[in-house]
């Protein structure tokens, strides 16, 4: 069996955005040469998410306002106003762990003839809530 083992790097200008990263990934696909296998992508951080779903610029919209309202961004620690105790350690940023928590750390996918196998509208998204920095997601892929 052969492994391959990349880092994709991000440094979203806002705090929250949603990124299509379905090309660089199918690019390490075919750059690792397996033709079938597992790819594995995940975010190294904890306040952001690699997920699957439609590639629906209302869909990502949504998403954004659905996880505003579960964890809505309140950089106080004053739970009583809102915040959370997260926050007063000095970050801003509690409501980010809580939507990575949602969405998820990681996905996989098959690997089939040199082809990431997904089903109909599937597209790989790397979630960031607590952007402006750099951020990184690992790619593994391993097969035959």
């Amino acid at each position: 069996m052969k492994h391959f083992r990349q880092e994709l790097w991000f440094n979203t200008p806002h705090r929250r955005d949603y990124l299509n990263i379905t090309p660089q990934v199918e690019e390490l696909v075919a750059k690792s040469g397996i033709r079938n296998g597992l790819c594995l992508v995940n975010a190294m951080h904890i306040t952001a998410s690699v997920y699957i779903n439609d590639a629906e610029p209302g869909l990502l919209q949504d998403y954004d306002a659905w996880l505003q309202r579960l964890a809505p961004f309140n950089a106080s620690s004053d739970v009583a106003s809102g915040g959370y105790r997260h926050n007063a350690t000095g970050e801003d940023n509690a409501d980010a762990h809580l939507k990575r928590q949602v969405m998820g750390r990681e996905v996989v996918v098959a690997i089939t003839d040199g082809q990431l196998d997904f089903g109909p509208w599937e597209q790989i998204y790397y979630a960031e809530f607590d952007g402006r920095r750099r951020k990184r997601v690992l790619v593994k892929i391993i097969g035959e």
